[in-house]
């Protein structure tokens, strides 16, 4: 585990799983026991294609008119994503539907600004 995974993960208990994509290289992480859990194949290829290509269209209609786009927050049916962009990829973060995920996001965001600046 990439110490950016340790410390999002050391965050709150509500963060199930945590992926990034930095400079074409794929590193993940989830927390052991969990409910429906989606596959780690599954997570893979969501990271590898999906986040990168929703993130780009959201970042460009962001930057149209919308002032940018800061991160997206997907409801799945077991869980919320987190999908941040940051400058070398992204980092997606896995939420507990328990959680809230606006309060998380911050979090999550303070603790990328560190790693990154």
């Amino acid at each position: 585990m990439t110490p950016l995974i340790e410390n999002i993960f050391a965050a709150t208990t509500e963060i199930r799983y945590v992926a990034t994509y930095l400079d074409g290289i794929h590193s993940s992480a989830q927390r052991s026991g969990l409910e429906s859990a989606s596959s780690s194949e599954s997570d893979k290829y969501e990271e590898l294609i999906v986040n990168p290509t929703l993130l780009k269209l959201v970042t460009q209609r962001g930057n149209i008119d919308c002032g940018g786009a800061n991160w997206v927050i997907i409801r799945y049916g077991n869980f919320y994503e987190l999908v941040i962009p940051v400058p070398s990829g992204h980092v997606s973060v896995g939420i507990e539907l328990t959680g809230n995920p606006f309060f998380i996001s911050e979090i999550v965001l303070n603790i990328i600004k560190q790693t990154f600046s």
